[in-house]
């Protein structure tokens, strides 16, 4: 699994600030990001990793994506997946094909899970969702999902799943528990405060490991586009209702 070779490791992924600007600050926050989740983790492995958010244009692939770009670029063989089979965006970012992906391996549409999956770049590979099915849930609820993941850890150091927004359908609730950390992305001035609310709340019923909160499109000044991050479920308190 997972033996295949990419051969231009400059190319292969599109519109990923880490790859295109290496240099900018907001490759440097998504490089601080990943350190705050590695030390948010500590406790115990960090061998699966939801990010999702709370509804829908919040960023979550974006960050994902990111992520996953510079946790490889340390060394760390990674795998993203796209679990967001309704809404997929992970196939056209790395621009690729998405005829065959998660779908169709979890629709046992596939004897070979290594057919749907793509070497990007050093260190990275990528599923893509595949064609949307009828019943995204229960795919992503079933044990061959969990089966996937337990096995792709024995090959991989870390799988990075783009999951949906929680609030609009169940998917990222059924995930959670099958996760060993999950990542909300909150969006600022398009998360409503009652909505991210109503998220932690969700993937606290469950069972969520909540490693933190990554903001992004934060306002600095006479900046904007940021990210930001706080740990834990206290970023989100009783408080701020």
């Amino acid at each position: 699994m997972f033996k295949r070779q990419v051969n231009n490791t400059t190319t292969a992924a599109i519109n990923l600030t880490t790859i295109n600007e290496p240099m900018a600050v907001v490759t440097e926050q998504i490089k601080t990001i990943r350190t705050n989740i590695n030390f948010a983790a500590s406790d115990r492995p960090l061998r699966t990793m939801m990010v999702t958010s709370a509804m829908l244009g919040e960023g979550k692939s974006t960050v994902s994506a990111n992520l996953a770009v510079e946790y490889a670029k340390e060394g760390v063989r990674v795998l993203l997946v796209d679990a967001d089979m309704r809404r997929p965006t992970v196939h056209k970012t790395f621009n690729l094909s998405n005829h065959q992906g998660l779908s169709s391996w979890l629709g046992r549409q596939l004897d070979d899970v290594n057919k749907a999956i793509h070497p990007v770049l050093d260190n990275l590979f990528v599923m893509t969702s595949g064609p949307k099915p009828p019943n995204p849930a229960e795919l992503l609820d079933g044990q061959l999902m969990a089966d996937f993941l337990k096995t792709t850890t024995r090959k991989l150091d870390l799988v990075i799943v783009d999951a949906p927004p929680i609030l609009p359908v169940t998917d990222a609730q059924l995930l959670a528990h099958k996760v060993d950390g999950t990542v909300l992305v909150v969006r600022q001035n398009v998360a409503q405060k009652v909505a991210v609310r109503d998220a932690v709340v969700t993937l606290k019923k469950s069972h969520a490991h909540l490693l933190g909160a990554v903001f992004n499109d934060v306002r600095d000044g006479s900046h904007h586009g940021y990210y930001g991050y706080e740990s834990g479920y206290g970023y989100y308190s009783d408080e701020d209702k």
